[in-house]
């Protein structure tokens, strides 16, 4: 089964296709992957990513089995970008398109660790966050300042901190990478669904908030 990742939920555009085989089981071969960090220019660059990452591997868009987009959270504009193009690559090709919490993406990825905070970006001094308990999500998504976000943890027992390096820092637990969503990361969350071949569910963005543009009408409200 080979699978496209998206994920642009983070300033950091990732891209990749992933086969799954029996041999491989639970652990994904990466075919090709791409990482780009930019604040404002995921659709200008996302679609040329998959195309050369489909290169990369040697393969058509037609060799595609599925797709699996990080559905958030994070900011407005990007995250739609990821999702629609997500949506479009699955309508024309008629793939199954399996949505998957960004932040239990990184959390896949940092192994070994019994509690673990991922956090990223929310902008506005603000930070996205989840916490795990032997790879499984116990508290979020969530946004809030990360001062509040610290009082809120004082005496809790947390082995590590994952995420945005800007602010991972301003959090005394050890630090792990990655610093954003993985391709080998996003389709291990839905490797269950996968394999099982399940309907995916609706894609439903994680914004957590109202986006920064909003309409006169609704501003006036």
């Amino acid at each position: 089964m080979l699978v496209l990742a998206i994920d642009t939920a983070t300033p950091e555009v990732v891209t990749g296709i992933v086969e799954l085989t029996p041999e491989t089981g639970d652990a994904p071969t990466v075919r090709a992957a791409r990482h780009e960090v930019t604040t404002r220019g995921h659709a200008e660059i996302l679609t040329t990513r998959i195309l050369e990452c489909l290169d990369e591997a040697g393969l058509a868009r037609a060799d595609l089995d599925a797709v699996v987009v990080g559905q958030g959270p994070g900011p407005f504009t990007g995250l739609r970008v990821g999702l629609a193009t997500g949506a479009a690559f699955g309508d024309a090709l008629g793939l199954p398109v399996h949505g998957v919490c960004s932040l239990d993406a990184i959390a896949a990825q940092a192994t070994d660790v019994a509690s673990l905070l991922v956090v990223t970006d929310a902008r506005r001094r603000e930070v996205y966050w989840a916490r795990y308990a032997e790879g499984v999500r116990t508290h979020g998504p969530d946004v809030v300042a990360p001062a509040e976000l610290g009082t809120s943890l004082v005496g809790q027992s947390i082995d590590a901190i994952v995420g945005s390096p800007s602010h991972t820092s301003l959090f005394s637990y050890p630090v792990l990478t990655p610093t954003a969503p993985t391709a080998v990361g996003l389709v291990s969350v839905a490797l269950p669904d996968l394999l099982s071949g399940v309907a995916p569910k609706p894609l439903v963005p994680l914004y957590l908030r109202r986006p920064d543009a909003v309409e006169l009408k609704d501003r006036k409200k």
